[in-house]
């Protein structure tokens, strides 16, 4: 009863917040309203592609709160020239089926190319980049890892940082909010297209926090355009925005949620129907997969028995969207299947197959083949999982109170009031420490430096001051004292990139982080 009580005054204040939100706000000032990026990009940072050539990469789905297409809305803007459409899995339309080869072509209105990021490449060519000064991405993601989407981002930014194009990301809500994380982390033998980088099955991210996560390791000239007015506690139906289908068997929001709940059993003969909404198979009893799915404890969700021809399943009932839990419904509904059928596992060997892809590890298909308890699978997943949500912090742009978060813009590093120029951008990696190409920063510095190949060692000089770095190390060597950095340099495509933090100091200089204005200022005088 006391329970009751204290739920029940949660929910009236919680109501009670959300009336005050609509309220006028004190002393003249506005209300918070919830604006997409790409209106953001035009009401308030068109000085970004003011008098640029611009390219874009989106698809139907690319439209802001009206309904109003970004291509209409920038092939109408007199401050810029649109140059040249880039469109995801399924094509700029969203009509082509999953997998399908989609073909470029040249638009028939705006007389402009239409290129395909799934056809002959998934990555934009320099051929197709260079008549764009910077490119835009505007495409609405659900969440998964799985969807393609993000992947496409992901190329996109590894085209931009390779031909030197400033990319820009127009935020867009995550569907299922930022608050549900969930799954095994992909490991790094099992990224592919279907699995870029090392999320979890959820991510909890928008595609702006993504595309902030996936330039630790890329380092592209990455400015996000965040939404106004957007919370992590938000699911698509809190932002008043009406869904747009973005893929043809993701006609409507129960889709959205239902994607991962019943679509990861691929290769086992546990599968979807009615667009995400229905999971079963043959040999599986529909009722009693219903009352074993019903007593697991998953939240937000009733599953009722329904057989499709020979195979029993059950239809998802969503009953409370902000508790349900997409991933988790998965594992527990392939676990308790492969309980009643004992489905075939598929392996990989020398070719990964497309259920570890979706799983991002073997180790998932070998727990469901031991016959574990769904949650005792989730217990095993769960320290890598933890591992993700402490890393992604650093990359997260909003709350929980609906502010209006800054423009994330790229980092630049500073060396007596001069701005550094990089060929590659720096990036916040992992470790919260700023990434500069390395020759550019010894240099800056009035340094000088030794590279040994076969050591992978780097040895920087300046006057009587001698610092080495071991590329994978975390151990240097500081004016010959041995310290221990918190981070260690990489090699990223044909540049080495180091923590500009330790290798500045390392030569007396000092450095300071401005992370209002995303600067390193070092001082080497």
């Amino acid at each position: 009863m006391k329970k009751a009580k204290i739920q029940g005054m949660a929910s009236l204040l919680l109501l009670l917040a959300m009336l005050l939100t609509l309220l006028p706000a004190a002393h003249g000032a506005e209300p918070f309203q919830f604006k997409l990026g790409n209106e953001q990009l035009i009401s308030t940072y068109h000085s970004l592609i003011a008098g640029k050539k611009v390219g874009l990469v989106t698809n139907q789905s690319g439209v802001d709160s009206q309904g109003r297409s970004t291509i209409d809305k920038l092939a109408e803007d007199p401050e810029i020239k649109l140059t040249a459409l880039y469109g995801p899995e399924h094509g700029i339309d969203g009509q082509a089926k999953a997998g399908e080869y989609v073909e470029s072509y040249t638009h028939p209105t705006l007389g402009i190319p239409v290129y395909s990021l799934y056809g002959q490449t998934r990555r934009p060519t320099e051929d197709m980049l260079k008549d764009v000064d910077v490119l835009l991405f505007d495409v609405q993601d659900i969440g998964a890892r799985s969807y393609t989407y993000i992947s496409t981002l992901n190329y996109c930014m590894v085209a931009a940082q390779k031909y030197d194009k400033p990319i820009i990301v127009l935020d867009r809500p995550n569907p299922l909010g930022g608050e549900t994380v969930e799954g095994p982390v992909m490991e790094d033998p099992f990224i592919t297209f279907v699995g870029v980088d090392n999320l979890p099955m959820a991510h909890g991210m928008t595609v702006g926090e993504l595309a902030r996560f996936f330039n630790r390791k890329i380092g592209a000239k990455l400015t996000v355009v965040p939404m106004k007015g957007y919370t992590r506690s938000m699911i698509f139906q809190d932002t008043g925005l009406s869904w747009m289908q973005t893929s043809p068997n993701i006609p409507d929001i129960d889709s959205v949620f239902g994607y991962m709940a019943t679509g990861m059993g691929e290769g086992t003969g546990i599968y979807q129907a009615d667009q995400f909404k229905w999971i079963g198979g043959k040999g599986i009893d529909a009722q009693r997969f219903a009352d074993q799915l019903n007593q697991a404890g998953l939240p937000g969700v009733i599953f009722n028995p329904e057989n499709r021809g020979t195979a029993g399943g059950v239809r998802l009932q969503i009953t409370d969207y902000h508790a349900f839990n997409p991933a988790k419904t998965g594992i527990f509904a392939l676990a308790i299947a492969h309980k009643m059928n004992n489905f075939k596992v598929p392996k990989s060997d020398s070719v990964v197959v497309m259920f570890d892809k979706i799983m991002g590890t073997a180790r998932m298909g070998q727990w469901i083949e031991q016959n574990r308890e769904p949650q005792e699978i989730a217990n095993l997943y769960n320290s890598g999982l933890q591992r993700f949500k402490e890393e992604r912090k650093q990359y997260l742009i909003y709350g929980n109170f609906p502010e209006s978060p800054r423009l994330i813009t790229p980092i630049t590093v500073w060396v007596d009031d001069r701005s550094v120029p990089f060929d590659r951008a720096p990036y916040i990696d992992s470790h919260d420490r700023v990434m500069v190409p390395l020759r550019a920063i010894v240099e800056a510095l009035g340094a000088t430096v030794d590279w040994d190949a076969s050591n992978s060692q780097i040895t920087v000089r300046k006057g009587n001051a001698l610092s080495r770095f071991t590329v994978g190390s975390t151990t240097a060597l500081f004016k010959g004292v041995e310290k221990t950095m918190d981070t260690s340099p990489v090699i990223l495509g044909d540049r080495t990139m180091v923590p500009a933090r330790f290798v500045a100091e390392s030569v007396g200089a000092s450095v300071n982080w401005d992370g209002q204005n995303q600067k390193v200022l070092i001082r080497a005088k």
